[in-house]
């Protein structure tokens, strides 16, 4: 790789996507750039098709079926917006991948997070049929692919990872993500490491301008395209400055993903999203707010709690945290209430303790039940 010794043409600052407003924050307002009170679920009015879970299998659909090649056709799931891409151009994709005859998933890019890069017309031979199926997609959209053997693994198959048995037929399910024209930019393995933090960085601000539309689904897409021009083998060659300017791009991106997700109610995956960035930093309070937040609207309430209380130890003055906290302390206190009154329910009120008699009177008691039965005894051997 060559090491690039020039700056970037312009300064990578972050900016992450709540941001609703140029004031300069103040301590309780907000943590950092955005405004912390902007991520909220209780007003979110947005629909959204999730991909399949990862072991109920490829999806079952209606939709027609088109025949893209001889080996390949396409039934579309969720249909994108604007124009399909065009030879050479760079995609990017989330697939999971399946053998049609076994239903084996031996890929899932959604489950690892991390979204793979396709140029039209230049890809692998085994990903030949994944490559005529994306060439037919638009961005956003999402389809089930059937590849025949010729177009996947071919004759002999896999043995190594991924594991594909010879002349199988494979299943895709796929979402184009979205793609750069050749008159764009260049496959990120020819790009300097200033190339490919800009196409980032420029993917980013795209996605926070959709954000501040409610654009939420749109903002996700060029925030998971930024992210994967921040791909693992290319910061783990990163050192020093070039590091920093890369995380100064990626982290923010992963943040703006969790603040998306939040909104759309996806809180799993907002979670994993903030512990990618909090890996990295472990001290990252918007990492740490978010997951919190996310683990919160899923009932972890001790894990939410101790995200939030580590968060208010590196920023201690700040309001959004606190009233999280309080929030949680008032959820607990409420449960504990209905509990209370459910177990009391259930077992009636406690009895009154009857009250112990002394030894004396225990004593008088015996005798007079004595003398009463003598006298029966009397009267009944009279008569």
């Amino acid at each position: 790789m060559e090491t690039p010794i020039s700056p970037p043409p312009q300064p990578l600052e972050e900016e992450d996507a709540g941001t609703t407003d140029t004031t300069p924050p103040t301590v309780g307002r907000g943590i950092g750039p955005d405004e912390i009170d902007d991520i909220t679920t209780e007003s979110t009015a947005f629909a959204h098709a999730e991909p399949s879970q990862d072991d109920s299998g490829p999806p079952k659909i209606d939709s027609e079926k088109e025949i893209l090649h001889e080996k390949v056709t396409k039934q579309i799931i969720k249909e994108g917006r604007g124009q399909t891409p065009t030879k050479f151009a760079t995609c990017f994709l989330h697939y999971r991948a399946w053998v049609e005859k076994t239903l084996h998933k031996f890929e899932d890019t959604w489950q690892e997070q991390r979204p793979i890069e396709l140029i039209i017309g230049k890809e692998k031979k085994q990903m030949a049929g994944l490559g005529v199926g994306a060439a037919s997609m638009r961005s956003g959209e999402r389809a089930l692919l059937r590849v025949g053997w010729e177009l996947g693994y071919g004759e002999e198959g896999s043995f190594s990872f991924p594991n594909v048995p010879p002349l199988a037929d494979l299943l895709y399910e796929v979402e184009l993500i979205g793609f750069d024209e050749v008159k764009e930019g260049k496959a990120r393995s020819d790009m300097t490491v200033e190339e490919r933090i800009g196409a980032a960085d420029r993917r980013k601000m795209d996605g926070n301008a959709l954000f501040k539309e409610e654009k939420l689904e749109e903002a996700m897409q060029q925030y998971e395209m930024a992210i994967a021009y921040m791909g693992d083998d290319f910061m783990f060659q990163l050192f020093g400055k070039f590091r920093d300017m890369a995380l100064a791009v990626k982290n923010p991106c992963h943040l703006n993903m969790a603040a998306c997700l939040i909104k759309l109610t996806r809180y799993e995956e907002a979670i994993g999203q903030c512990s990618i960035v909090l890996t990295e930093d472990e001290n990252n309070v918007k990492a740490l707010f978010r997951r919190g937040k996310a683990r919160a609207e899923l009932g972890q309430t001790d894990a939410a709690r101790e995200d939030f209380e580590k968060a208010k130890k590196i920023a201690p003055q700040d309001k959004a945290i606190a009233r999280e906290l309080r929030l949680i302390a008032e959820h607990e206190k409420a449960v504990y209430q209905k509990q209370k009154e459910l177990y009391k329910g259930i077992f009636g009120p406690r009895p009154e303790p009857k009250p112990k008699r002394s030894w004396p009177l225990r004593f008088w008691q015996w005798l007079v039940s004595i003398f009463y039965y003598l006298l029966r005894f009397r009267k009944q051997k009279a008569e």
